[in-house]
């Protein structure tokens, strides 16, 4: 059975290339779309997906403030951070708001989410 994606990034080409690629894989469903921190909590809240795939920079909540709300009201719900902004502090933070991992958006995407998403759903 494939596992629920919600995909949150302020940038709409990025959500729309994450759901094109991620469609492209039966283990994943994308059930939604948030463009910021605040929606991205509330469609955790309605639609109760299995992963979130977060942004780091998005306004009214930035992806770690996100993640800490998230934790709290969906303590199950595994969270991914995609992000150009990747380094050791950032993955340190990311681990103590709930992340599982954080994955460059300047590597090569695919393969390093896709093991990113299998691993942290494992």
């Amino acid at each position: 059975m494939a596992r629920s994606v919600l995909i949150v990034d302020d940038n709409n080409l990025v959500r729309r290339w994450l759901r094109s690629w991620l469609e492209q894989h039966g283990e994943w469903a994308v059930c939604g779309e948030a463009e910021d921190g605040r929606m991205a909590v509330e469609r955790v809240q309605q639609l109760h997906p299995d992963i979130v795939v977060l942004d780091l920079q998005m306004p009214v909540l930035n992806g770690l403030e996100a993640a800490r709300v998230i934790s709290q009201v969906s303590p199950k719900t595994v969270m991914v951070m995609f992000t150009v902004h990747r380094s050791e502090q950032l993955v340190k933070e990311a681990r103590a708001s709930g992340i599982t991992d954080v994955v460059s958006k300047c590597e090569m995407l695919g393969e390093h989410l896709l093991l990113a998403l299998r691993q942290a759903c494992a």
